[in-house]
């Protein structure tokens, strides 16, 4: 089993909240908490997903808030080198049409 992990990297006008392993339940409060603690900067914030191998509902549900927290404060929000299972549940939950995907962290500037 793959280790859970987040990393925030500041790069040049932007902030990237790297996470890898499963985002559930028992770690999906710590990922709001980083991808909100990001928001607050003020740059534009993109999460990278290419290293999480699974996510749930409360995981998605932690997306979703940062994704209306950066809405609420006019600020660029996007999922980064989304992996093909956390696509496979944007798109089955059609969130695919609602985040911003990009492939990589300097398209946040695009």
């Amino acid at each position: 089993m793959q280790g859970n992990s987040v990393a925030r990297e500041d790069g040049d006008g932007y902030v990237l909240v790297r996470l890898s392993g499963e985002v559930d339940l028992s770690w999906s409060q710590d990922v709001r908490r980083e991808v909100l603690d990001a928001l607050a900067s003020g740059a534009p914030v993109g999460v990278e997903l290419s290293a999480v191998s699974y996510i749930d509902s409360s995981g998605i549900a932690a997306l979703v808030e940062g994704f209306q927290a950066a809405r609420a404060r006019g600020s660029r929000f996007a999922l980064v080198a989304v992996s093909d299972a956390v696509r496979a549940v944007l798109e089955l939950a059609r969130l695919d049409r609602v985040f911003h995907l990009v492939p990589a962290a300097d398209a946040l500037l695009a």
